[in-house]
């Protein structure tokens, strides 16, 4: 089904889900994987690619008609797996990178930057992921699609579209053989704003950057 037809009146719902579905699965198998830290020298290129596809999935969604549930409360989704395992796990493989700075609100005047941790972001992405899987693989599919859309314009999207940017940038800073600014000392329980950027931002070449991720800047 192409998004063409995404809001004909005949179209199969069944096939929108499973598209969905299919493409959420692949992110959460992809990024746990990732999180094992088993090929380090990939992990930032891959999560981009993972993340560029999975937001594909939430541009169908955002651009799908409001999704309503079957039942007025949501039902129970059962066990859902703790991510913070994942999370510490992203956080060791991304250390010299995991930090990123970041405006919540573009349309928000004169929003200060904030600090954000990648592997805070992958993993709540993930948290919410997992929730609309869980009506799914439980048969209800509707609810699914519901929470998938509900959350990607509440979480989800806004999260990951700010992970994508951080990712595109070292992989940017890499490639064009340009320093990186690392907010030295900084955490995400922080507020920062453009003097204290300037004050903590420090340059680090290619290689203090390139080198624990076992990647190569460019020519």
């Amino acid at each position: 089904m192409s998004d063409a037809t995404l809001h004909a009146t005949d179209q199969n719902p069944d096939d929108f889900v499973v598209q969905i579905a299919d493409q959420v699965e692949s992110f959460l198998v992809a990024v746990t994987e990732v999180a094992k830290g088993d090929e380090p020298d990939s992990a930032v290129p891959f999560l981009l690619l993972e993340v560029s596809q999975l937001l594909l999935a939430g541009g169908r969604l955002g651009a799908h008609e409001d999704i309503v549930p079957e039942e007025r409360y949501e039902p129970d989704p059962g066990f859902e797996p703790d991510v913070d395992e994942l999370r510490e796990n992203l956080a060791r493989l991304l250390d010299p990178v995991d930090i990123y700075s970041e405006v919540f609100d573009p349309y928000e005047p004169r929003t200060a930057p904030v600090p954000a941790r990648i592997s805070d972001d992958l993993a709540d992405v993930i948290a919410d992921l997992r929730h609309g899987m869980a009506h799914y693989r439980a048969g209800r599919t509707t609810e699914a699609l519901w929470w998938w859309q509900f959350s990607y314009f509440s979480n989800w999207g806004s999260t990951a579209s700010a992970t994508l940017r951080a990712l595109h940038s070292v992989l940017a800073h890499v490639r064009l053989n340009q320093p990186l600014e690392e907010l030295d000392g900084l955490d995400t329980d922080q507020g920062i704003g453009d003097e204290t950027l300037e004050f903590e931002a420090g340059r680090v070449m290619e290689q203090e950057i390139a080198a624990p991720l076992h990647m190569r800047p460019g020519p």
